[in-house]
């Protein structure tokens, strides 16, 4: 019963108060990627969600639109300013993820939305990963988050999708607070950004 009805509640109640309470914050981060990055403030990609079906996602702008003499975008690490490094590690960059949430792509707890790219790559198993929507946080976040493998990080992710309930939910909601406030796991050891799944 929380899978199908009592989560979808869950959610959109938990979104429309957390964007409530944190307009400020969204104005105050907005003004200061508009001084500092430029336009645009929002980073709009499409990502695949529950059963594939794709969606557009929103997130705060980190990176430059930097480029190279042939037009096509500079590598992340040049591209992420000290600005954009500080917006990741506290998390800032994902707040506008709470509109997805609200508007019903995606959950508070789920598997994180990779990239569209990527579905192709998955085994049999790492594609259980989208019997549910994406989320905001999820089990491999609050377990690594990018400092583990990508295939402990789906490991993970079918493990939440196969043991799903309102108690473990909590859990992960309470631990990511705990990962955000000591800024654990947000960068892999040998890359600025995650590297890229290449199956």
């Amino acid at each position: 019963m929380y899978r199908h009805f009592l989560k979808r509640f869950f959610d959109f109640t938990l979104s429309l108060i957390a964007i409530i309470l944190l307009s400020p914050v969204f104005i105050i981060v907005a003004i200061l990627i508009r001084t500092k990055l430029g336009s645009p403030v929002i980073f709009c990609q499409e990502r695949p969600g529950k059963d594939e079906k794709l969606f557009k996602m929103y997130k705060f702008r980190s990176m430059t639109s930097e480029t190279d003499e042939e037009g096509k975008l500079l590598p992340d690490e040049v591209r992420l300013t000290s600005f954009g490094k500080k917006l990741r590690s506290t998390s800032l960059d994902e707040l506008p993820e709470l509109f997805n949430i609200l508007k019903g792509d995606m959950s508070i707890v789920g598997p994180r939305p990779l990239l569209v790219q990527y579905l192709p790559l998955y085994n049999d198993v790492q594609k259980h990963r989208h019997d549910v929507k994406p989320g905001f946080t999820g089990y491999a976040q609050v377990n690594g988050r990018n400092r583990i493998s990508w295939e402990e990080k789906f490991d993970l992710d079918v493990e939440y999708v196969n043991n799903l309930s309102f108690l473990m939910d909590i859990k992960i909601i309470f631990k990511t607070i705990k990962v955000v406030l000591f800024k654990e796991g947000i960068t892999s050891d040998s890359s600025v950004t995650m590297e890229e799944f290449k199956g």
